[in-house]
């Protein structure tokens, strides 16, 4: 069984509880700019991408300009709606203490934009817990392996040392990218039989599972 030196975890979806705000904000920006609006099935396949890849995937008869008035759009809405932050899934916040605890590197490799990243990181009183983040806006957007590959260097960790968590398929491409190991979570944004065939080490239902699979890979 591998055993781990660096963990690193998708945010929304994973470790937030964020989805449904995400496809309600979406849905408003769409409506507020007389665009047609989209299923919360067809945003939550693309939860995960850095939002200008969101929009033009959701609109592809977007372009340009029109892409980031949608951008400025949705981020307005969504700090309006995050004046209540979303809240971490159960068991998150003691499963990431015992990792710190037992010594592993942690990291976070979102979609989400960096103001959008630190702001939720201040809420929840996490801002110093990660050894490094990376975000769509500062690096390339999921799928490509560029955020892993930056946390790796920052964390001087080898692939092989490292694994992915996250609940979309960009999380487990990006790391199938990256020839890192990966986990899915089933309650995000997709479910486990779309997950399923990125061949992810092992899917959880429940975010304390990951604590019993480590203890368990590590022996």
């Amino acid at each position: 069984m591998a055993s781990y030196d660096l963990l690193i975890f998708d945010w929304d979806g994973t470790l937030c509880d964020s989805i449904e705000r995400i496809i309600h904000v979406m849905q408003a920006a769409a409506k507020e700019l007389g665009l047609p609006a989209r299923s919360a099935s067809s945003i939550k396949a693309i939860i995960g991408l850095g939002l200008p890849e969101a929009i033009s995937t959701l609109y592809p008869e977007l372009e340009g300009e029109a892409v980031e008035s949608f951008r400025q759009c949705y981020s307005q809405y969504f700090i309006l709606h995050d004046q209540e932050p979303s809240p971490l899934f159960d068991g998150v916040t003691e499963a990431l203490q015992a990792f710190r605890s037992q010594g592993y590197w942690l990291a976070v490799a979102t979609g989400k934009s960096r103001q959008g990243l630190n702001r939720a990181l201040a809420s929840k009183g996490l801002s110093h817990f990660f050894d490094v983040t990376r975000c769509a806006d500062e690096t390339a957007s999921k799928p490509d392996p560029l955020m892993l590959n930056e946390i790796l260097a920052h964390c001087s960790t080898h692939s092989s040392r490292a694994l992915m968590i996250g609940d979309a398929a960009f999380d487990l491409e990006m790391a199938r990218r990256a020839q890192m190991d990966s986990v899915a979570v089933s309650y995000g944004a997709q479910p486990s039989h779309v997950l399923r065939d990125y061949k992810p080490r092992m899917v959880i239902d429940h975010f304390n599972e990951l604590r019993t699979w480590l203890v368990r890979s590590e022996r």
